[in-house]
């Protein structure tokens, strides 16, 4: 089946980003046709610095290929070098009802947390649906917070083609990427990098170490036990940990006499030695951005050849035909 995933380049990438996305997008590509890009167009409706772009969508880039992504296998690009995807954006947009967009919570969520009510934020549902349709994806692997976006693409598609005659898109299924705890920052929010909480995968070691023992954790006196299942730390521990040392912290946990520093300096050392194997990649890539945005150019040239029929089949449809 083809898979279809972006992700946005608005920070460097965190654990909490590992655990919620990249781990299942690197384990998909091993049974699926994966399309994956780096959304760097969506990223534009918090207007960031403009530096930062071009910075995290490069840093975003590296990140995934250190853990493990093969261009061989996986079509991987930016999507500001498909030029097809804002145009066939223009073709969705006009057969797209207000109401339809008006009732997508994430935008009144986005808004009521201070980001500006622009057109582009409004609008970035038509943006991602035709990121889908364009590729006539099978599968869009999403949290469960962005299952109305799919179905508002399907609506987008179906109207289409009711409009239009005929089956220009594919209407794609949704595949709810397999739910984790929310991975708690430092501070016990969900980890954000609007919170400012996060603990980044590549971030140098002693900063990893830092950041875990600042950890915010309950007032127990060390002799006295302790509740696992309302501890940071220890949900943290449930990410990185093997099954029989978990079962050993949580037996530490409730019989007292442990300090929480002690479960932090261990969650520490798993952290470090799980993505450890990977910096030496990260490293290398970091020297040589270079052959990074070759590699970038070089998937997006694959992704447009696969985009091409389709947006050809949809200028056709609605009396464009063939560009001259």
């Amino acid at each position: 089946m083809r898979v279809l995933s972006g992700i946005q380049p608005s920070g460097r990438l965190h654990i909490g980003n590992y655990f919620g996305a990249m781990r299942q997008h690197l384990r998909m590509q091993a049974e699926h046709e994966c399309f994956y890009f780096i959304a760097d167009y969506h990223a534009l409706t918090s207007n960031p610095a403009p530096q930062a772009v071009a910075e995290y969508t490069l840093a975003v880039a590296m990140d995934y290929l250190a853990l493990g992504l093969d261009i061989e296998k996986t079509v991987f690009w930016r999507q500001s070098d498909m030029p097809e995807v804002t145009e066939l954006t223009w073709l969705l947009s006009c057969v797209t009802p207000m109401g339809l967009l008006q009732k997508c919570v994430s935008y009144k969520d986005k808004v009521a947390q201070g980001l500006s009510p622009n057109h582009g934020l409004f609008a970035y549902p038509v943006l991602q649906a035709a990121d889908i349709l364009i590729f006539q994806s099978d599968l869009v692997p999403v949290g469960a917070d962005q299952k109305q976006h799919i179905e508002v693409t399907r609506d987008i598609a179906l109207r289409f083609n009711n409009t239009y005659g005929g089956e220009v898109f594919k209407i794609p299924a949704d595949h709810i990427i397999e739910s984790v705890a929310v991975v708690p920052g430092i501070d016990g929010r969900k980890m954000s990098k609007s919170y400012g909480n996060t603990i980044e995968i590549f971030e140098p070691e002693k900063s990893v170490r830092s950041k875990i023992m600042k950890i915010v954790t309950d007032s127990t006196p060390v002799e006295a036990p302790k509740n696992p299942d309302t501890c940071n730390v220890f949900a943290l521990l449930k990410l990185f940990a093997t099954p029989e040392e978990l079962a050993q912290w949580d037996q530490r946990y409730r019989a007292g006499g442990m300090g929480y520093g002690e479960a932090k300096k261990r969650l520490a050392e798993l952290v470090i030695e799980h993505f450890k194997p990977y910096r030496q990649k990260r490293a290398e890539l970091e020297n040589n951005p270079g052959a990074v945005d070759a590699m970038l150019k070089k998937g997006a040239e694959r992704a447009r050849a696969v985009a091409a029929p389709t947006l050809l089949a949809a200028r056709q449809a609605v009396g464009l035909g063939a560009r001259r």
